[in-house]
């Protein structure tokens, strides 16, 4: 059990020190307790610490909603806040289902959306997170295989088309790089395709950006650094620097429909917008900024992959991928050689996940700002894990 944290480093309740590769499931963008962000939270408990929802929100909520709406480069994009991710996603449901009057889904195998209803009847990672209340989930949801390479993308998208044939498609929700999935980078042109196909009958692409966006995959967002502008993205996860705060940024286009329906009055929680989730998450953002992160985040992830490929070879790795500070290490022998590695290195002062459908890749998201010296020694405890625990 964790006892306290800091940077890129947590100690345990017997005093034991690690260094976290995980980072709170990749929501620590800036490590633990980020002194910036520290501040900015401290500072806001001191004036006001929950606002009255939509009714009179905090001074805080409409630069947020302002600096999010300018990530999605689309006139006139707005802003619904949430806790979680999985707020963002079914509020990007929601909004496609309105806009569209629509009810269908595409979602995609490996695909990772949280666990609440509505992205829990999207979650394509394991059926048995669905199996237990399958009979409450309806039935509005198909899914698609995920393309780990440019030989599955022509199959992948005969899918999806077809998926979308019947007319009751609103909209495709992908994740721009498989997150809890693997890391899987899909190949060039499949979020491309995703677009056309959407455009084609009049559905949303909405993209989950939960676990790629705010430099995680090394750009502000992966689908628009791939030259793919959805209707809506989803944001969580490192928006709050700790503190939980989510997403859900639309065009203009996608969001009008809200209005109809009295708008957030219809989707709203008492916390959502809290003034010191807002505070956290734009010291976030500008710590994110000031640092480039982003930037490092893609050139010190390259850097690191390559090494890591180059000292696993032949130690029984089937593929390092990723992007970013986002890197799957594909193991041979499956689920439980990938966990007696992970905890193996844990023993060594290491903490990792593993990850992937079947559970067999090690799942390294560490803090943008981690000391690359930190993630040197790493590489020599993972080779002789590795070669410690054959396939």
């Amino acid at each position: 059990m964790y006892a306290r944290g800091r940077g890129s480093n947590v100690v345990d309740v017997d005093g034991n020190r690690y260094v976290d590769l995980v980072a709170g499931f990749g929501a620590l963008l800036l490590g633990h307790r980020p002194p910036a962000v520290m501040r900015a939270v401290s500072a806001q408990e001191r004036r006001l610490v929950l606002a009255l929802g939509d009714v009179y929100a905090s001074d805080l909520k409409a630069p947020l909603c302002e600096e999010l709406a300018a990530l999605l480069p689309s006139k006139g994009a707005r802003v619904l806040l949430g806790l979680s991710g999985a707020d963002a996603i079914t509020a990007a449901l929601k909004s496609a289902c309105l806009a569209t009057g629509k009810p269908g889904v595409v979602a995609f195998q490996g695909g990772y959306h949280g666990l609440s209803y509505a992205p829990l009847a999207a979650c394509g990672l394991r059926e048995s997170f669905r199996a237990p209340f399958e009979t409450q989930l309806g039935h509005f949801v198909s899914f698609a295989p995920y393309p780990g390479d440019s030989s599955e993308l022509d199959r992948t998208m005969g899918i999806v088309r077809g998926l979308m044939r019947g007319g009751a498609c609103g909209a495709v929700l992908v994740e721009p790089i498989l997150g809890r999935g693997g890391c899987v980078v899909p190949p060039t042109g499949f979020l491309t395709a995703l677009r056309h196909a959407c455009d084609e009958v009049g559905a949303l692409l909405i993209a989950d950006e939960i676990w790629t966006g705010l430099g995680r995959s090394g750009d502000w967002l992966a689908c628009v650094a791939q030259g793919v502008v959805p209707d809506i993205v989803c944001l969580g996860k490192g928006l709050g620097g700790g503190f939980p705060i989510s997403a859900c940024v639309g065009s203009a286009a996608a969001m009008s429909a809200w209005a109809a329906h009295g708008g957030g009055t219809i989707h709203t929680a008492t916390h959502f917008a809290s003034p010191v989730a807002c505070a956290a998450a734009l010291a976030t953002l500008a710590e994110l900024r000031r640092r480039k992160l982003p930037k490092r985040s893609l050139t010190l992830g390259e850097r690191w992959a390559r090494t890591l490929a180059d000292r696993a070879a032949g130690a029984g790795v089937r593929r390092v991928r990723g992007r970013g500070l986002m890197v799957g290490i594909q193991l041979e022998g499956g689920h439980a050689r990938a966990l007696a590695v992970a905890q193996r290195l844990l023993a060594r002062g290491y903490i990792v996940l593993t990850g992937g459908i079947d559970g067999d890749v090690l799942t390294l998201t560490p803090p943008l700002d981690i000391a690359e010296k930190l993630l040197t020694p790493f590489v020599h405890e993972l080779e002789d894990a590795l070669r410690a625990i054959p396939p």
